[in-house]
């Protein structure tokens, strides 16, 4: 890919053209966007960049996600090579997970858009609000 295309249109082209013309299946923003766009990939992402985890810390730092959703999410961090799992022989076995070197690197440019969030947060909900009464 061209890093100097810049343009949508001339960008969503040549990803059109690349999955064969008929979609655009292997657009490259979107594939890698999807997991780390998901609902509690970020907050993970963040507190594995601090330090390695097990299972049940990461459960008890984030109390409002299930399991079947922690594990969920830690499978496609996996998948996607951001995330390691390491397995210990403990009596019971223990499961700790970190970054990989791909997941450092992505976590710089994730961290800059957690920090925005964080300073615009009133300024959405705000601009919610006022949309949400201007169509009622």
């Amino acid at each position: 890919m061209d890093s100097k295309i810049f343009n949508l249109k001339a960008k969503l082209e040549v990803y059109k053209a690349m999955s064969g013309g008929a979609n655009f299946a292997d657009c490259p923003i979107r594939d890698v966007i999807q997991v780390i766009n998901g609902k509690w990939s970020s907050l993970l992402v963040m507190a594995l960049a601090e330090k390695p985890y097990r299972f049940g810390e990461l459960r008890r730092l984030v109390p409002d996600i299930s399991q079947r959703m922690l594990t969920q999410t830690l499978y496609d961090l996996q998948r996607d090579g951001y995330v390691h799992r390491e397995v210990f022989a403990t009596k019971p076995p223990s499961v700790e997970y970190s970054l990989t070197d791909l997941g450092r690197s992505m976590f710089g440019p994730l961290q800059l858009l957690i920090q925005w969030a964080e300073f615009n947060h009133d300024a959405v909900r705000k601009a919610r609000a006022a949309f949400d009464v201007a169509q009622a």
